[in-house]
């Protein structure tokens, strides 16, 4: 696990959730390094000027929340730091995340096929239409995605993925969705974004999000002026469909 960085990502004002995740660490014998997230809060101007409003409504049919974006550019602070160091990999979780045993012998068998994924989703929403190629654990296998999964609370990168992430112009700033809906856009970032099925992690059913809408008008738009989100989403899940199709067929080629 040398070559293995681990980052959990928290408010300063969540201490028992990074206490709650701390043990599962320990429990399973890895160390991490504790990112202050992006604080709604108390966001500055500059950060509230990383948001693309205009785009985020078109293509999410949603009014934003400072939540997101928060939770967004906590993130890419977690890459920027990983490619300001000299590990090999980083393990990202979000601290309401749920990890199951299996999660060490996946990392291991994850590390040691490197060459099959540039970043890997170990939790998961939606069950994303996997096609196996690989077992990189006993009961767990490396899978390329067909069909949306959303969640991004705990995940695998290396440095090719990272870069990608961060990069100007091309990365993912400005925000135009949320972090889960856009960061596993492998077809757009040029990478091998793959997902571990069954995963190794899942949400902590016990712990509520922090990422709240105001009170007041409902967030999300009527279906009538969500033609464009619409018009974005099956443009996006074809893409994906592509994506998918061609990455099953080299895998199974063995390219």
């Amino acid at each position: 696990m040398e070559r293995l960085k681990t980052w959990v990502i928290n408010l300063d004002r969540a201490p028992e959730r990074l206490a709650r995740i701390r043990g599962q660490l320990e429990r399973l014998g890895l160390p991490f390094t504790r990112l202050s997230a992006v604080d709604a809060r108390q966001m500055t101007p500059a950060q509230k000027a990383l948001l693309d409003e205009a785009a985020y409504r078109r293509k999410h049919g949603m009014a934003p929340v400072w939540g997101e974006l928060g939770c967004y550019l906590s993130h890419v602070a977690v890459m920027r730091d990983f490619l300001a160091g000299d590990a090999e990999f980083a393990l990202v979780l979000e601290d309401d995340v749920l990890l199951h045993d299996s999660l060490p012998a996946v990392l291991q068998g994850l590390m040691a096929h490197s060459g099959r994924w540039d970043a890997v989703k170990l939790s998961a929403v939606h069950r994303g239409t996997p096609v196996k190629v690989l077992e990189v654990a006993p009961g767990h296998h490396l899978a390329v995605m067909l069909s949306r999964v959303t969640g991004s609370s705990a995940y695998l990168m290396n440095r090719k993925a990272a870069a990608a992430w961060v990069r100007e112009p091309g990365g993912l700033l400005p925000m135009q969705l949320p972090y889960d809906h856009v960061f596993d856009q492998g077809w757009r970032f040029g990478m091998k974004f793959r997902l571990v099925t069954p995963t190794p992690c899942g949400h902590d059913d016990q712990i509520e999000t922090t990422i709240v809408s105001p009170p007041g008008a409902p967030r999300k738009f009527h279906w009538s002026k969500r033609f464009s989100t619409y018009t974005y989403r099956l443009g996006n899940e074809l893409r994906r469909l592509g994506y998918g199709v061609t990455n099953a067929l080299r895998e199974k080629l063995g390219g």
